[in-house]
Formats: structure tokens, sequence, C-alpha cells
């Protein structure tokens, strides 16, 4: 069992910038794929990125101002969010997938200010 805890939301004007991170309890090598989602209020839980090896992938939203990353040293992802809109106002999940089963975390708020 693998615990995921997310850390860095909060309340951010509208322009700025924010790293969210997602620690692992255990090692994250074994997953082959890290990801981050977010759920606004009254809306379903959508995919923002994810990272497989070297391989990235953004929602065409978050494209060119968010930023996903590994350390399996550290057992951590990351989220660099640059130009935040109000927008990107949600809760942010963490995801770690592998062939046999996956995990999320509990979800930190971030609120975008306008």
């Amino acid at each position: 069992q693998v615990q995921l805890v997310e850390s860095g939301g909060g309340l951010v004007q509208a322009g700025g910038s924010r790293r969210l991170s997602c620690a692992a309890s255990g090692s994250i090598f074994s997953f082959n794929t890290m990801g981050w989602y977010r759920q606004a209020p009254g809306k379903q839980r959508d995919l923002v990125a994810t990272i497989t090896g070297a391989t990235t992938y953004y929602a065409d939203s978050v494209k060119g101002r968010f930023t996903i990353s590994r350390d399996n040293t550290k057992n951590t992802v990351y989220l660099q969010m640059n130009s935040l809109k109000p927008e990107d106002t949600a809760v942010y999940y963490c995801h770690a997938f592998r062939a046999w089963d996956d995990y999320w975390g509990q979800g930190t708020q971030v609120t975008v200010s306008s």
C-alpha cells in the first residue's frame, strides 16, 4: 500500500506561480506513470499532466504553463504551475499508476484570484 500526500496548494493571484508536491510513502520507482488531475466544483475530475519515464503529457489548457517532473530518489512528483488563471482553481490530485494497481492522494486546493 502506498500513500500519496499532496502539498503546496493555497491562494494565489492570477499570473502567479505555485509548485505542488506529491510525496509517496514508498518507492515510486515501480509506478510507470505519475500524474496530476484536478477537479473544480461541480465538474468532473480532469487530467492535467502525466509523466512516464521521460515522456510528459499535458492537457491543452495547461500546456506551456505547467511542468510535471518526478524525483524517484525523493519519491516525489511535482507540478510547477506558472501564469495561473482563475480557471485553474480546483482541487489537485496526485495519481500513481502501475499495471496491477493505482493510488490517489487526498488532494490539495488551489485557488486563483482575479
